[in-house]
């Protein structure tokens, strides 16, 4: 993996963390996502202008019908994670929604696109894989309902590792801008949300007025953090890159155990160092 890479994943994996962050800070539903993607698309309106304007990208029906079947897959992967959240236990779901991602991705990745996983390469996804499941609990607390529970954070799992590979399809192979792609979705997005938004318009408000600062840098970060991950893969393996994404959690989760007080910090970071390691394995392929 080259060090551009590298870096490229790991800012977008601490842009990532930290808007992931302000969400738990927030709270929020469906209203909340509608407002940062309406956010997210005014915010880079300009650089959509200027790649429309100097690059003057062509779109056929072959790369709208990609780009829409994208933005499908994340819509879906957004309404399960929610639905898992509200009929599963999170200490279940998110788990196995993260760590099974980055299997799915690997998977498609070498049947579709034609990816070659050397030894090295799955031994430190592996390392990571294993590392997030433990640091984010495992099955350490049992949930109301074991099987609703593992059902959501599988297909939530399944999600994650269908529209990262399906991306880096449409943007290394297509050949559709990452900004641009990020941006149809974001569309999507506020588009079928709308009208849960003006159902719930007063919680709208309510989040504006109170959570100002932090709905900003979600609408900044969201978009930024997988903007940087999409063209990292235009020119490295989504089989070196998604597992390093992953670190995100890591990241994710001390922020809580320090700034939110959650605990449990010396566990996080003994499981913490196992997960880097297994980075600098993936980082030295």
């Amino acid at each position: 993996m080259t060090i551009t890479a590298l870096l490229l994943v790991i800012t977008a994996a601490f842009c990532h963390a930290t808007w992931n962050f302000y969400v738990k800070r927030i709270g929020g539903g469906p209203e909340l996502i509608w407002l940062i993607s309406i956010l997210s698309n005014i915010f880079y309106l300009p650089a959509i202008i200027y790649i429309f304007v100097v690059q003057m990208p062509t779109f056929g029906m072959v790369e709208i019908g990609f780009v829409i079947v994208s933005s499908i897959m994340h819509v879906v992967y957004f309404m399960l994670l929610q639905r898992g959240y509200r009929h599963g236990d999170l200490s279940l779901v998110y788990p196995l929604a993260r760590s099974t991602g980055p299997i799915v991705s690997l998977i498609f990745a070498v049947i579709f696109l034609n990816e070659v996983a050397s030894l090295q390469i799955l031994v430190g996804s592996m390392i990571i894989i294993c590392g997030i499941f433990f640091l984010t609990g495992g099955f350490s607390k049992r949930a109301g309902n074991v099987g609703t529970s593992v059902m959501y954070g599988l297909m939530v799992g399944f999600c994650i590792g269908s529209y990262t590979a399906w991306d880096a399809y449409v943007v290394s192979v297509v050949m559709v801008s990452p900004l641009l792609l990020d941006y149809a979705s974001n569309t999507f997005r506020s588009l079928i949300l709308a009208p849960v938004a003006f159902r719930r318009k007063t919680a709208v408000v309510a989040l504006w007025n109170d959570h100002k600062l932090g709905v900003i840098l979600i609408g900044l970060l969201s978009p930024l953090a997988y903007i940087l991950f999409l063209y990292a893969i235009t020119f490295t393996p989504v089989t070196l890159l998604a597992p390093v994404r992953e670190t995100s959690v890591l990241i994710t989760v001390l922020m809580g155990s320090i700034l939110l007080g959650e605990g449990h910090l010396g566990r996080r970071l003994i499981w913490s160092m196992v997960i880097i390691g297994g980075v600098a394995l993936l980082a030295s392929a």
